[in-house]
């Protein structure tokens, strides 16, 4: 998609992550007239099921279904997500450009290691995005530090605030369909996952409620 500055960015380490957490809020953002952006941290290589090629084309399907302003990936390599001046640098410099108000992104004390890195990576770029000395010479202008919100998939965590998304749950449920190699499918001859059972979609649409 082509550049477009953000009113909320999505940023989840892996193709799907952000249509099974925030899609619907992102709907609900979006039909608000604010927009909405996301960032794939990572291409999802690593993933037991699909290809870097076939989950690039859903990534676009579910983009279109929530009405996103922009959909980018950052390319850093899957499962290998690090705190590093590097990573730190490369995201302020997509905060930067994008110029979110609000970032959306992993909880922390996430089980998954990239999960969890990018929720310290994303609350530290915030802040130093706003900081005109970090990363000047790359010649781009500061910005105000966006407001970062973490989201609680954990059923062990008690969330600050909860918005309502009953109005466009349908929808999200439609974008994470789209991730067709990562869900349930009779059909396929790949390994079986977590996400690939016939009451997962179900049981995340009840949670969802």
């Amino acid at each position: 998609m082509l550049m477009s500055e953000t009113d909320v960015l999505a940023v989840f380490a892996h193709p799907d992550d952000m249509e099974l957490t925030v899609g619907g809020t992102l709907l609900k953002m979006k039909s608000l007239s604010y927009k909405t952006g996301a960032l794939d941290v990572t291409k999802g290589e690593m993933g037991t099921r699909g290809t870097v090629e076939g989950r690039a084309l859903e990534a676009i399907e579910a983009a279109r279904i929530l009405k996103l302003d922009v959909r980018e990936n950052l390319g850093l390599p899957d499962g290998h997500v690090w705190v590093t001046e590097e990573t730190r640098t490369n995201l302020v410099r997509v905060l930067r450009r994008l110029k979110p108000k609000v970032v959306l992104t992993h909880q922390f004390d996430d089980p998954h290691p990239d999960h969890n890195h990018i929720a310290q990576l994303v609350r530290e770029a915030a802040r130093l995005a706003s900081m005109q000395k970090y990363d000047f010479d790359f010649g781009q202008q500061r910005t105000g530090s966006p407001i970062v919100a973490h989201n609680v998939f954990s059923r062990h965590l008690i969330p600050s605030f909860i918005i309502d998304i009953s109005e466009f749950l349908e929808e999200k449920m439609k974008a994470i369909a789209a991730h067709t190699s990562q869900f349930y499918n009779p059909n396929s001859k790949e390994l079986e996952t977590r996400l690939t059972g016939e009451s997962f979609l179900v049981e995340l649409e009840n949670r969802s409620r």
